[in-house]
């Protein structure tokens, strides 16, 4: 019988990118262990540097749609992970047996707005891709300690 799944629920403030990037990365690379969704405090649409950025690296999440908070809180999560520092502080309660966990990233956006052509924006981006992935890769075996790099439990 195969274990089953952690359901993770990345969240950020518009889920435009970073809980965009980290719930394609999740699908990818631990998609035998984690059921992976995302969602925003402020949804504000995918990002098309995000997508961009990461069909690069051959993970197609054009079909993702910017989701609120309220949209997922009928199901049931066992980690809340906020990765930028907004969504850390404004995150929700989330009822029962879900532990939140804060991992924050820098936000590509923010990064790219002085960027002189499109390719310096997307390096922004990708750096943040990659961290991300680096990241995802060490799930789920860092949630239970918080041992991955920068993650901080709420208590």
């Amino acid at each position: 019988m195969k274990p089953e799944k952690l359901k993770i629920l990345f969240l950020c403030t518009g889920n435009s990118s970073r809980s965009q990037m980290a719930e394609g990365w999740a699908r990818r690379l631990r998609g035998d262990r984690i059921e992976a969704h995302s969602a925003g405090t402020a949804p504000k649409g995918l990002d098309p540097r995000a997508v961009s950025v990461m069909v690069e690296v051959g993970i197609d999440i054009s079909a993702h749609t910017s989701k609120s908070i309220e949209s997922v809180t009928h199901l049931s999560f066992d980690y809340v992970i906020t990765v930028c520092g907004h969504a850390h502080e404004q995150c929700p309660f989330f009822p029962g047996k879900t532990k939140i966990m804060h991992r924050g990233f820098e936000d590509p956006p923010l990064l790219a707005m002085d960027a002189k052509s499109e390719e310096e924006a997307l390096i922004h981006y990708r750096r943040v891709r990659d961290a991300i992935r680096d990241f995802i890769e060490s799930l789920p075996d860092s949630l239970e300690g918080g041992e991955a790099p920068g993650f901080q439990l709420n208590a």
